[in-house]
């Protein structure tokens, strides 16, 4: 039986979320997202709900995580009438970045983001497609506050509770929101 995307939306994305065992290594569940951003309708109800949430916040710019956060935090700048910031892996960004290293659930990595893309005027939402962990979206939170600039919020198409990371993003002093939870990891 599907699931009607006008009177459960959320249901709706959470069924178009496709489940992958044992990726990027044994005992990870993975959660792919391209299902939902390929269905013109989760892509819609997934901007839509997400824009509903943060009109009117003054969001000035919103700072997508690679990859798949420049997939939401691209098309929220867009509706928003906000300006787009990309936190990149090492070596993509061209001018001088701010850069820091991290931990997540399987192994380590570096995020960085251009010097002059934030300054202390901007308000930012930080957009990725989960949190799991935490450890990338606490390494963004990282690199817009030693940019200067306030985060409002950190938002994600998925959350996974069991692993804690919006429980730790929340601790650093920053809310998060979700539009689906899954249980395990």
């Amino acid at each position: 039986m599907s699931v009607d995307p006008l009177t459960s939306p959320r249901a709706f994305l959470a069924s178009l979320v496709r489940s992958i065992p044992d990726h990027p290594k044994p005992g990870i569940l993975f959660r792919d997202v391209t299902t939902v951003i390929k269905d013109p309708r989760g892509f819609r109800i997934t901007i839509d709900l997400l824009v509903q949430r943060y009109l009117g916040a003054r969001i000035t710019k919103v700072v997508g995580i690679e990859a798949r956060g420049f997939v939401f935090g691209a098309a929220l700048a867009h509706q928003l009438g906000a300006g787009f910031v990309p936190v990149r892996k090492p070596g993509k960004l061209p001018a001088a970045c701010f850069g820091v290293d991290y931990a997540l659930e399987y192994g380590t990595d570096r995020l960085e983001i251009h010097q002059d893309a934030l300054d202390a005027s901007d308000t930012v939402l930080v957009a990725d497609d989960l949190i799991a962990t935490g450890g990338t979206a606490l390494a963004a939170i990282d690199l817009v506050r030693r940019s200067g600039a306030t985060v409002v919020e950190a938002c994600f198409l998925v959350d996974l509770p069991e692993l804690g990371g919006a429980k730790r993003v929340e601790a650093s002093g920053v809310k998060t929101f979700s539009l689906i939870d899954f249980e395990g990891h």
